[in-house]
């Protein structure tokens, strides 16, 4: 458990990106998970977009207009809309983000505002960088913060057993400490700016 806990606990949203057979994003992303039932600040939600399965945009009406048309999109906001921050577990595809997880950010609007986002990725030698950097300018044009603190993992399938779990170093597990601390601090401070 950690020293930064908020008083009440934080809704996170866990978005696993990758959907693609035999992803190591799942076991990454379960291990997120668990990672952040043991902090202690946080009820958690998996969102894996595997399962998810949200279709390419097919929308008719822009999305900070909450005019939805179909079930997937009003189920998809329903799930989104409560919770009060998310961790994106994310890896880098030719230097960018995962369409996927591109194409979830893009079907909502209002439900992502004025909401911190940690960001877990992972790849080659990289560990993903270049696509966390790059999904930031699409993050704060959702008037998401996007944190500093993150968790950054190169050569990920290194750390995946035999049993497919992966198992991360004492350093990795710090950096998700770290990262998820500074989310209940951002979870809070940006609470008034969310609507009731």
């Amino acid at each position: 458990m950690s020293d930064i806990q908020a008083q009440t606990p934080v809704r996170l949203g866990i978005i696993i990106a990758s959907t693609r057979p035999g992803r190591v994003g799942l076991p990454v992303g379960q291990w997120v998970a668990k990672a952040a039932q043991e902090h202690g600040g946080f009820d958690v939600e998996v969102l894996d977009l595997a399962e998810i399965g949200l279709p390419l945009m097919d929308e008719p009406n822009h999305p900070r207009l909450r005019q939805y048309t179909h079930q997937h999109t009003k189920d998809w906001s329903a799930r989104i809309d409560p919770l009060d921050a998310f961790v994106l577990v994310m890896p880098e595809y030719n230097y960018g983000y995962s369409a996927p997880l591109k194409n979830a950010l893009d079907y909502l609007s209002q439900e992502w505002h004025y909401k911190p986002v940690g960001l877990v990725s992972y790849g080659g030698i990289s560990g993903g960088l270049r696509a966390a950097q790059m999904i930031k300018q699409v993050l704060t044009t959702l008037k998401m913060m996007p944190l500093f603190e993150a968790v950054t993992i190169s050569f990920v399938a290194q750390y995946i057993d035999d049993d497919g779990a992966f198992q991360p170093t004492e350093a990795i597990h710090g950096q998700a400490t770290t990262m998820f601390n500074e989310l209940i601090r951002w979870a809070a401070a940006l609470k008034p700016l969310r609507r009731g």
